[in-house]
């Protein structure tokens, strides 16, 4: 019986089976040929030592990071949850580089938009520094959950002699892996500053491709300079915007009243209120090039120097037979085009400038949390969901994903609550931030929150709470599922001849203590790449539990003494619940004894279930 890989999606093996599958020719005995592959790539091979990179010193472990398997897993946390058993939404405290690991397979080509507001790295910002040996053990170490060497979370200074190095080698391997999880028809929006934005461009020109480049929005996000500000205050932030590819389709915004309001005028033609228009174009047409004579004066007009009119002399003559031109209030002017508020398109193209008119500031921001919080504003420079709900309206539908790896005070999981209550519409989240723990000076620890995730959970609460609390009759999901990174629940076999008999008897069980049903079964989950808000129903059977998700998709059984009246009653299931494919997963160490293990396997391929597994 195979055992359920205890490892996360080995990104490498499948990078490899891809391009095995486009250059078999390029692979002897199972080994990449790279001499004959760049005989099949031919010209696309850049061979000269002199070339144009970005590159630091790091790049290669940064890359090699983000290809190595997580051993961990994700543990429920119920108790810490909303709605746990019909939200669709997820928050995951953990470092998010190996959360996005994890979540590889599960989650691979789920998401239609990333937003992240990373660390602006101004010499105060953390820096995460990664341990490619164990990345589980150096996270709870400087997380605080287990004694370690003395690690913590430390600001960047700038007199760092790797002041932009160490920032890049935080930021590229969470790049690379966000990647993974978006749609082809994906999007991410990235917030950051003048400190990096250099640096942030080249590397996701290098992740995402240059030719996937949208936008460099600059938000207005100050109305005004501080007094003691220094040089020239900025008064702006940067978000960078890239497509997973060219199938992303950006959305027209909302007109707004006052632009309606500019189309005031109404010829009782059937067509309804219009505005005057300019007439031409800024190009030269010969075609397009003549003189056109106002009927009620005789008077000819022609388009002014390097211009020409919208269209050709013939439409021109039909537009103004139709009432479509206009020659001023009185009929004496110059022509102007008639453009009718019914026949503009349904919205407004956005620009890459947003003011903090329309999309708020770092003040107002402040001003709503503290409204939420009802105190002092935990977090420091929160952004508004004004903000995160332009980019969610210019880049997500109905039923689509949104994924915040640096979630912080926990705006875009509001922003898509709040969203999703104006419009109508069910858009997910997944939020991930580190337990980061807060400085004991600041109005957080005073508050009493220990960790900076622990603000981002209870912001989500209270957001929910609040929408509501203001709309009663709202039926929308407003929960969201807590889940924990943590190392595996599985148990290595360790051969040590010094083994005593207490020693023998618990490794007998594979699963480590203290670790209960639930954390093994979401954990089979992720390796199999089941979205972890699927509805699990339990049967018994023969008085032992078993899981089913997906309507019998996966049946797991985790209890001890298993016989072959629990294997023979899940055979049974198939033949009820009728799915297209069963798989079935024991534990190791659960069969009554090795018959039972034998034979179990004989049973279900007899009634038609070919995977079996163990953990």
């Amino acid at each position: 019986m195979p055992e359920v890989d205890s490892k996360s999606m080995d990104i490498v093996a499948d990078n490899i089976s891809k391009l095995k599958e486009l250059f078999p020719e390029a692979f002897t005995e199972g080994k990449v040929d790279f001499e004959a592959l760049k005989e099949v790539l031919g010209e696309y091979v850049d061979g000269r030592e002199e070339r144009y990179s970005f590159t630091w010193n790091g790049k290669n472990k940064a890359r090699m990071l983000a290809q190595t398997p997580s051993t961990g897993t994700l543990r429920p946390s119920k108790e810490e949850s909303v709605d746990w058993d019909t939200t669709q939404n997820l928050f995951i405290e953990g470092d998010n580089l190996e959360v996005l690991k994890l979540l590889q397979k599960s989650y691979h080509k789920k998401v239609k938009m990333i937003y992240i507001d990373p660390p602006y790295n101004t010499g105060k910002d953390f820096v995460y520094k990664d341990n490619f040996k164990d990345n589980i053990k150096n996270y709870k170490e400087i997380t605080g959950q287990v004694d370690g060497e003395g690690r913590s979370l430390s600001s960047n200074p700038e007199t760092s002699g790797r002041y932009h190095t160490d920032w890049l080698n935080m930021m590229y391997p969470r790049l690379k892996l966000a990647r993974n999880l978006l749609q082809d028809d994906g999007v991410i929006f990235i917030s950051i500053d003048d400190s990096e934005v250099p640096n942030l461009r080249k590397i996701c020109d290098e992740i995402f491709g240059e030719e996937n480049f949208v936008s460099n929005i600059i938000w207005h996000k100050k109305y005004a300079a501080s007094n003691d500000a220094k040089g020239i205050p900025a008064m702006h932030d940067h978000i960078l915007v890239y497509q997973k590819s060219d199938r992303f389709e950006r959305k027209l915004l909302p007109r707004t009243e006052k632009q309606d309001a500019l189309y005031k005028y109404d010829s009782d033609d059937g067509r309804g209120r219009w505005r005057p228009d300019n007439l031409t174009v800024k190009t030269v047409s010969e075609s397009y090039l003549y003189e056109i004579v106002n009927p009620n004066t005789g008077k000819s007009y022609s388009p002014s120097q390097g211009r020409c009119w919208l269209t050709n002399e013939r439409k021109m003559l039909e537009w103004i037979d139709e009432g479509r031109v206009f020659f001023g209030q009185k009929g004496d002017g110059a022509p102007q085009l008639k453009r009718y508020l019914s026949e503009v398109q349904d919205g407004v193209v956005p620009t890459s400038y947003w003011s903090y008119e329309e999309v708020g500031h770092t003040d107002s921001s402040r001003k709503e949390l503290k409204k939420l919080f009802e105190t002092s504003a935990p977090f420091d420079n929160p952004k508004p969901t004004a903000l995160l709900k332009r980019i969610i309206q210019l880049s997500v539908n109905n039923d689509e994903m949104v994924l915040d790896f640096f979630a912080g005070s926990g705006t875009t999981a509001d922003a898509v609550f709040q969203f999703n209550c104006e419009t109508g519409t069910n858009i997910r989240f997944i939020a991930i931030q580190l337990p980061e723990i807060t400085e004991d000076k600041t109005d957080a620890f005073k508050a009493g929150y220990r960790f900076i995730s622990d603000i981002t959970k209870d912001r989500i609460r209270r957001a929910a709470a609040k929408i509501k609390e203001e709309n009663p009759d709202y039926q929308g999901d407003l929960g969201f599922q807590v889940f924990k990174l943590d190392s595996t629940n599985i148990k290595p076999w360790e051969l040590n001849f010094d083994l005593t008999e207490q020693d023998l008897e618990d490794q007998i069980s594979n699963i480590k203590h203290g670790r209960e049903d639930v954390d093994v079964l979401y954990e089979v989950l992720l390796k199999y790449g089941l979205d972890l808000t699927l509805p699990i129903a339990e049967h018994i059977v023969a008085g032992h539990k078993v899981f089913d998700i997906g309507m019998g998709a996966l049946m797991i059984c985790l209890s001890d003494d298993i016989t072959l009246d629990v294997v023979e009653g899940i055979a049974k299931l198939k033949d009820e619940l009728n799915p297209e494919i069963m798989r079935v997963v024991f534990k190791d160490a659960g069969f009554a004894d090795d018959v039972v293990k034998t034979n179990a396997v004989q049973i279900l391929k007899q009634a038609g279930i070919e995977d079996v597994r163990s953990l």
